[in-house]
């Protein structure tokens, strides 16, 4: 029997706010999204958020101006409300994958999770790395197009079209769901990029 976990990325006040693009395309996606959590919930399949927190002394992080967003404890490092339940685990990332020095494999293992569904934003930086380091950890994954967001859709399509040719089973939510319901999760197979 297949034993899925959803990895949400970066569905935060202050990354969503950065600007109208991102605004516009997450609003876009939230009531599918938000639907297919609560299916997700209702299979009782372990959902986890992975809330980036931005340290201060990382020259790396990315500032808005002279501001750094998402730092730990501020309102706007919060988990956008409509996509967070009391069941669901949050767990701090500091770099764009969330297997990165996060305790996020020995949970998903410590569940018996052998398919993680990546999702959330952005598909061509933080869906991309987090589902390349789940493959390179031996899991399989799904990453739903209807599941992912970016400010711009040939983005989007780009990083789609990278991991379904590379490390990922691209699958929508219409097919997604029934086959979790009815354990027929399929495998990863390469879809050549046209």
């Amino acid at each position: 029997m297949t034993r899925c976990a959803v990895v949400t990325n970066d569905l935060q006040y202050d990354l969503v706010n950065k600007n109208e693009l991102r605004q516009q395309a997450v609003a876009a996606f939230s009531a599918r999204m938000e639907e297919f959590l609560d299916a997700m919930r209702d299979l009782d399949v372990p959902i986890v958020h992975l809330q980036l927190i931005n340290r201060e002394d990382d020259p790396n992080a990315e500032r808005y101006g002279d501001w750094l967003p998402v730092t730990k404890g501020s309102e706007g490092a919060r988990i956008l409300d409509q996509f967070l339940a009391p069941t669901d685990v949050v767990m701090e990332k500091n770099k764009d994958s969330g297997f990165f020095e996060t305790d996020l494999d020995d949970t998903l293992k410590r569940l018996g999770v052998d398919t993680v569904i990546i999702t959330g934003m952005q598909t061509q930086i933080c869906v991309q790395t987090t589902a390349a380091d789940a493959f390179f950890r031996g899991f399989k994954v799904i990453v739903p197009p209807d599941g992912v967001v970016s400010a711009r859709e040939e983005d989007q399509q780009r990083a789609l079209d990278w991991l379904g040719s590379y490390c990922a089973t691209i699958l929508p939510f219409d097919e997604l769901i029934p086959a979790i319901a009815e354990d027929r999760v399929p495998s990863f197979e390469v879809v050549p990029i046209p």
